[in-house]
């Protein structure tokens, strides 16, 4: 009925492997409120190294049919590679614990930002560019000023999904040695506590409705209303 880790620090103590005594015991929502700022952590990290990536480059290459193309065939193929399994060809490559679990949220993170923001800007009225065009903005003053907020309702769709998704990918991350709110899920279904599992999952269920909520607030904020509907 106990953890693996103080099963294991026990041991250690027995052994004499480990001095002092054993540290005291978490409360249930102390556990549950560090596992949730683990979780953030690492989503937080990959979702805006994903945005401050993907949307510069979506934006650039968009003027460029064939190269963003290529990125929205590269972004996709990493989609396809399983979460679990992107995370294993990683260890190799940058260890364990919190550096390949950040890494494969980042990647996973790319294709519904790279595929929304081209989206947004491919579908923006050829009209209204000829119409900012002829009123002498330049290529970057309309992509500023024209394009990229009449995309925006799309690229925000995309972050947002980016963002829930990597909330539940990043339970996996517990697998190696990340933490989060998959470590309690991982540890209750090898314990055969239910209390355990609902422990890491109900959070990330929570966190997931408080993402969508998060943006539905942000999109009125930055979106003008005709535009939302």
């Amino acid at each position: 009925g106990k953890s693996p880790a103080e099963v294991a620090a026990k041991f250690l103590r027995q052994q004499g492997l480990a001095e002092g005594q054993a540290p005291a015991a978490e409360t249930r929502t102390q556990r549950i409120l560090g596992h949730t700022a683990t979780h953030l952590k690492l989503t937080g990290i990959a979702l805006l190294l994903a945005c401050g990536i993907a949307i510069p480059l979506a934006m650039f290459l968009s003027r460029f049919n064939r190269p963003a193309r290529a990125l929205l065939y590269v972004s996709g193929l990493i989609h396809t590679v399983p979460a679990l399994a992107l995370l294993a060809l990683l260890i190799p490559l940058v260890g364990l614990g919190e550096t390949p679990a950040i890494n494969a949220l980042f990647l996973y993170s790319l294709l519904p930002i790279v595929r929304n923001t081209l989206t947004g800007l491919f579908n923006v009225d050829p009209l209204e560019k000829e119409v900012a065009t002829g009123m002498g903005l330049t290529d970057r003053q309309r992509l500023w000023h024209i394009e990229l907020p009449l995309a925006m309702p799309t690229l925000l769709a995309g972050v947002k999904t980016a963002a829930i998704v990597s909330i539940g990918t990043a339970t996996l991350a517990a697998f190696v040695g990340a933490g989060g709110l998959g470590e309690p899920i991982i540890t209750g279904l090898n314990l055969n506590d239910h209390r355990l599992i609902l422990e890491g999952a109900l959070p990330a269920a929570a966190l997931a409705i408080a993402v969508e909520l998060l943006f539905e607030w942000v999109e009125r904020a930055l979106i003008p209303a005709h535009l939302r509907d």
